[in-house]
């Protein structure tokens, strides 16, 4: 831990510095993943290079960035939240200076590829941090639901921004913007944010993290290629393949290795795994709309990028409003409330945009897309509270990696089922109402999850984070054995019991207090 921020608790004194410093970090992660897209002509007029080069631009990113965001939120773990943090705004902030100053497509790529590695850093050891620098519950939710919203701004503003400074200047600005940025952001974490100590003790699982990340890499490689090359081709079946592999053989290594690092045990809390479903769910549902839905604005309505973007603005503008407002619900009346109510708002958002046809007036969609941005901005900061509450401190980066890759996979599994159902033989129109009819099908099943699986507010301690009273001080970090088909699986691969490994000299299951072991 860096000496001249021992003990210091910014979040205990009622300071706002430690979000602001974490939010802008994660605000430059959404900005660059929506600001370029705008670019790209005029990256290829620059660069040259032909349409499968600018895919990489775009495509590069998000790869990287889904296939390291559980390995990151380990690190963070291990190694220091604030420490990785740190490392990824450095990394973020030079990988955005080498872009602009970019000679080549080829290059671009590659830096695109390490920005989207840095990004992967950020997200989920910006969550760990927030959680150690607010351990007051009502606090926490109300900084998640700001930095929800500010993440929610940048989605918004991104487009925006994009091209206005190519437009006004050049597509260089789109990355350059992001050098002050980053630098403010580095120095204000430095003097800002704690730094909780890593847990060192914690041995490293090479094999978990390998797996791990080819499967994350190839799942999100297929789901891209699926748009353009159909869900039949050979990248496609090739990518889901090795996902399914590489998956099945990172759960085989999870039972294996005396420190994994997504315990099994830590899959077995309700909330924590309920919260990643319905994050997967909120992603797929919400990006699949706003993919199909750009392309209705352009291909049926006959509008220009930028006046699609310009009738996209009611949505965007109720997703920062939606999650500041989240942040407040979720301090009052728990986080399962508040996804309840969001879930329910996005579906019937979803719903009212089956309108949607080459006749239907404006006016008719306004509504629907602030009910759906609305809802996904309700829904996301709760879903965030309730994963990381769930979760014991020292695995706070697990379980952010885990939702965000959660999350990543669902936006590219929406993207891809609903592009190719307005793609399909049965033609646009009907292929984006079946589109819109399952994107709210996915928030109406995160309804059905929340109220099944989501604990009750009279299920958490007091506030302030601590356990309930008559439990144990680290109740949040009780292991429990795994079920008896993972005991027999573990022993089948030829690894040790899970369950042995927890149990104390008379046979009784034992609290692991953070050491993954």
């Amino acid at each position: 831990m860096d000496t001249s921020l021992a003990g210091k608790r910014a979040g205990d004194r009622g300071s706002w510095l430690p979000l602001i410093a974490v939010a802008l970090g994660y605000f430059m992660v959404i900005l660059d993943a929506t600001a370029v897209n705008l670019a790209l002509p005029a990256v290829s007029r620059d660069l040259g290079g032909g349409v499968t080069g600018l895919q990489w631009v775009v495509d590069g990113y998000t790869l990287a960035f889904a296939a390291l965001l559980l390995s990151a939120g380990v690190a963070g773990d291990r190694l220091g939240s604030r420490r990785v943090f740190l490392t990824g705004l450095a990394t973020f902030t030079a990988a955005s200076a080498g872009c602009a100053l970019a000679p080549a497509l080829g290059v671009l790529v590659v830096i695109r590829l390490i920005q989207g590695m840095a990004a992967a850093m950020l997200v989920p050891t910006s969550l760990a941090l927030l959680q150690a620098s607010y351990p007051d519950r009502a606090r926490r939710a109300r900084a998640v639901g700001l930095w929800g919203g500010i993440g929610g701004l940048a989605a918004a503003s991104g487009p925006v921004l994009g091209g206005a400074l190519t437009t006004a200047a050049s597509w260089r600005l789109v990355f350059a913007i992001n050098v002050p940025v980053g630098l403010f952001a580095w120095w204000l974490t430095r003097r800002q944010v704690a730094a909780p100590a890593g847990a060192t003790g914690r041995r490293a699982d090479p094999a978990g993290q390998l797996t791990a990340i080819v499967a994350l890499a190839a799942l999100t490689a297929g789901l891209i290629e699926a748009g353009p090359h159909g869900w039949t081709s050979w990248p496609v079946l090739a990518g889901l393949a090795v996902a399914a592999l590489a998956g099945a053989a990172f759960l085989a290594t999870q039972y294996r290795v005396a420190s994994p690092m997504l315990p099994p045990a830590l899959l077995q809390r309700p909330t924590l795994t309920a919260g990643s479903v319905v994050g997967l769910l909120i992603n797929l549902g919400f990006y699949g709309q706003l993919f199909v839905f750009s392309l209705y604005l352009q291909s049926v309505r006959g509008e220009s990028p930028l006046i699609a973007g310009l009738s996209l603005l009611p949505e965007a503008a109720a997703v920062p409003v939606a999650a500041v407002l989240s942040g407040r619900l979720t301090a009052r009346r728990g986080p399962r409330m508040t996804m309840i109510t969001g879930l329910s708002l996005g579906a019937a958002g979803l719903a009212g945009l089956i309108v949607a046809g080459p006749g239907t007036a404006y006016w008719a969609l306004i509504l629907p897309m602030v009910a759906a941005g609305a809802g996904m901005a309700l829904t996301m900061p709760a879903v965030t509270t309730a994963v990381m509450e769930a979760a014991p401190a020292s695995r706070g980066g697990a379980a952010a990696g885990l939702l965000n890759s959660a999350r990543q996979v669902g936006s590219a599994l929406g993207v891809a089922i609903a592009g190719a159902l307005v793609g399909g033989a049965a033609g646009f129109v009907p292929g984006l109402h079946l589109a819109l009819v399952i994107c709210g099908g996915a928030f109406l099943l995160g309804v059905l999850v929340t109220v099944t699986w989501v604990s009750r507010p009279a299920g958490r301690g007091p506030a302030g984070g601590q356990p309930a009273a008559g439990l144990p001080s680290d109740a949040r970090a009780w292991r429990p054995g795994p079920p008896p088909a993972a005991r027999a699986a573990g022993r089948l691969l030829g690894g040790p019991d899970p369950v042995s490994r927890d149990r104390g000299p008379g046979g009784g299951a034992v609290p692991v207090r953070g050491t993954g072991r």
